[in-house]
């Protein structure tokens, strides 16, 4: 027997309703044509671009093909509601939601976001087709806009509340397309999108499946994480101004060269770790800019940006104090002029211990190969784990790839990660109450 039959019997097993892990496949094969480009092999679909609403009003179409009650609401999340036809009873109670974000990065991936919600709508499947007495509806959710082409993670910060007008109106992407303009194109306005907000009592949990979107789960030879947080994060833009100079004739120590304040820091970054972090601890310049970027002058001016992770607030405050410290000693050195502004600060999200250890069950009686980790990546979920019972299951990622054309995930990973899935919305609606 072919190995992926004799792991997918393993599962079955060990699952009264399982999954059919081919639909998802063909789902996912077919979602991933809107933006789709041939000559590279990526996926172009950003939140609330043409191309990112046609592929909502796709998931749309499938959803009402499962008999699910579905809209789209004020940012443009795509929502499916399930209710047995012949349950309507249960149409009131708190229901079980599942969902991830629909968006992509430019030249991303097929399965970034988009599995956790053709997973959500297999569950859907299996349940209407095996016609199961569940207790309370099932709402599969494409988030809008996470990747953050605007600034934030727009569809769940909606559903959970944490929009202002003032972020709505002032937001706008790099190319200066403001959120409110974006918006009105897609027909939505800033009235309706601060009325997405689900009130938390009538949820009785939120439910994500993910890639990893690293190598971990590869490493240690694991096809399921079972994810017990999501790692808080800053993101500061810092400035070092010196003096721009002749490359030439600037001897080396009258230079105010600012790209060195820049390279010092970088190699403290290791150090400062070493002395205030922890094994969670990530911290990152992604992008420098360097002024006038000519290559026989001198730098007068870097503005690059740091980004710090952490799984406990203290550390991340420790980290960054660190660094501020070690900025400042850095700049007084180079004979330079530090100053940084804040850009973000999320606190670590920490999920339920009560849903998070009946995920981590479920995928012991199943004999998964699994482990128990956090998430270094931000992710829709992490914004409904202080509101309600909130757990986020990953897949291995090959090589750790994500946002990039070669993302990929075995099938046989996927489908013991979606059965984990369906095993846990079965706990959760069949509940008696």
């Amino acid at each position: 027997m072919p190995w992926r039959l004799v792991i997918s019997s393993q599962i079955a097993t060990s699952l009264q309703y399982p999954i059919q892990v081919e639909r998802i496949e063909k789902d996912l094969y077919a979602l991933a044509q809107y933006g789709y480009n041939p000559n590279d092999k990526g996926i172009y679909r950003q939140g609330l671009t043409d191309v990112d609403m046609q592929a909502r009003a796709w998931v749309k179409e499938q959803f009402e093909a499962l008999g699910m009650n579905c809209f789209l609401d004020g940012v443009g999340n795509v929502c499916g509601r399930y209710v047995p036809p012949d349950r309507p009873e249960v149409s009131d109670r708190p229901a079980v939601l599942i969902g991830s974000h629909l968006d992509s990065v430019p030249a991303g991936g097929m399965f970034d976001g988009t599995l956790g919600v053709m997973a959500g709508m297999e569950c859907v499947r299996v349940i209407a087709e095996n016609n199961i007495p569940i207790n309370r509806p099932i709402e599969v959710i494409g988030t809008s806009e996470e990747e953050g082409r605007f600034g934030g993670m727009l569809g769940a910060q909606a559903l959970t509340g944490n929009l202002t007008l003032e972020w709505l109106e002032r937001a706008q992407d790099p190319n200066g397309e403001s959120l409110k303009n974006a918006l009105e194109k897609c027909g939505f306005n800033l009235h309706d999108a601060l009325h997405a907000k689900r009130d938390p009592k009538s949820i009785r949990a939120f439910l994500e499946l993910h890639i990893e979107q690293g190598p971990v789960l590869e490493i240690e030879k694991k096809s399921v994480g079972v994810v017990d947080g999501i790692s808080g994060v800053f993101k500061w833009l810092i400035k070092f101004v010196g003096k721009a100079d002749h490359a030439g004739t600037a001897p080396m120590h009258m230079r105010s060269d600012a790209f060195m304040g820049v390279a010092d820091f970088a190699h403290e970054l290791s150090r400062i770790i070493d002395e205030d972090g922890s094994e969670y601890t990530r911290l990152t310049i992604g992008r420098v800019e360097l002024k006038p970027g000519f290559a026989h002058t001198i730098p007068g001016e870097a503005h690059f940006t740091l980004v710090g992770r952490d799984m406990d607030h203290q550390v991340m405050k420790d980290v960054a104090l660190s660094c501020n410290k070690v900025l400042s000693a850095i700049a007084r050195k180079h004979n330079l002029k530090f100053e940084y502004e804040q850009l973000s600060w999320l606190e670590p999200r920490h999920f339920s211990d009560e849903l998070v250890g009946q995920v981590e069950r479920n995928a012991q009686a199943a004999q998964l190969d699994f482990m128990r980790m956090p998430s270094g990546a931000g992710h829709d979920c992490q914004f409904f784990a202080d509101l309600v019972p909130t757990a986020l299951i990953f897949v291995q990622s090959v090589a750790g790839i994500s946002h990039a054309p070669d993302e990929w995930s075995h099938w046989d990973d996927i489908e013991q990660g979606a059965n984990l899935l369906m095993k846990t919305v079965l706990d959760l609606c069949l509940e008696d109450n």
